[in-house]
């Protein structure tokens, strides 16, 4: 079924939306907004084509039916949140971003899913300003990154993010990208570069110069560069930031296309395993 949301899905704490077993497609209208609430997840649903959508009445929770603004339209926008598994999900071409997380959301893990045919495609902190998004710990695993995508895979802002074992096939502008110092450790993740000779660099340093981005700890250790690709490195290499690093250990780079060969939303049926 293809579900066209009026508004934003909002949803309480302690809720698992679960594709598994059918061909569920929430398209062409609103998408999710998880907001303010802890252990949720988001497992084997296509999202794609989202608007924005708001300046309506929208339900809340069971208890609350208010005024909500516009929201960007986002495939999935996490706001205030904690203890998140975005897995197994086929997501493409929004209006905003495909997985946004900001204003102090922690504990993020993001895996196994495709990403294609989108611009800004994640972006974990609110802005350069909100300090509070220190506390932000996210780990990205076992996605893969195809056709079509341009540039925020993810792109990072203050916290700690751990980028392990992904495959990026496709990327117009850069990979990974940050500013106000994020600490990123990446891991046994495949890098093929585009033809562009201009686009080889995985990462992307914004709205800062040499002298202060020389001492974020961006952090690469294992991964396999094809077609020219190069990571910048930075920081203190093993630094104190690399002590609070996931305890996802990383396998090595030359297993990421068997690791991510299933990313995305299963073809599962029901009574079998999926």
């Amino acid at each position: 079924m293809v579900i066209t949301l009026k508004q934003e899905l909002i949803m309480n704490s302690f809720k698992t939306i679960d594709g598994r077993g059918v061909n569920v497609h929430i398209a062409n209208g609103a998408c999710l907004t998880i907001q303010y609430v802890t252990n949720i997840i988001v497992h084997g649903i296509h999202i794609h084509d989202c608007k924005p959508t708001g300046n309506a009445m929208v339900r809340s929770s069971p208890s609350h039916y208010g005024w909500r603004s516009m929201a960007d339209g986002d495939a999935i926008s996490i706001f205030g949140s904690s203890h998140i598994w975005i897995d197994h999900n086929s997501l493409s071409n929004c209006a905003d971003g495909l997985v946004d997380a900001v204003m102090s959301s922690t504990a993020i893990t993001v895996s196994n899913n495709f990403f294609t045919h989108h611009n800004e495609v994640m972006l974990l902190g609110h802005s350069d300003s909100y300090t509070r998004d220190k506390v932000m710990q996210v780990t990205i695993a076992y996605n893969h990154f195809g056709e079509g995508l341009i540039q925020r895979m993810p792109r990072c802002r203050h916290g700690y993010f751990h980028v392990v074992n992904n495959d990026y096939t496709h990327w117009e502008m850069y990979a990974i990208g940050g500013s106000a110092g994020p600490t990123i450790n990446s891991q046994g993740n495949r890098f093929l570069a585009p033809v562009n000779p201009f686009a080889k660099e995985v990462t992307k340093r914004e709205y800062t110069g040499q002298s202060k981005w020389k001492h974020w700890n961006w952090r690469s250790e294992g991964d396999l560069f094809l077609n020219g690709a190069f990571f910048t490195r930075s920081g203190a290499g093993a630094g104190a930031g690399y002590a609070r690093a996931s305890s996802l250990s990383a396998k090595s780079s030359s297993l990421v296309g068997t690791m991510t060969s299933y990313s995305g939303a299963l073809n599962c049926r029901a009574g079998r395993r999926c």
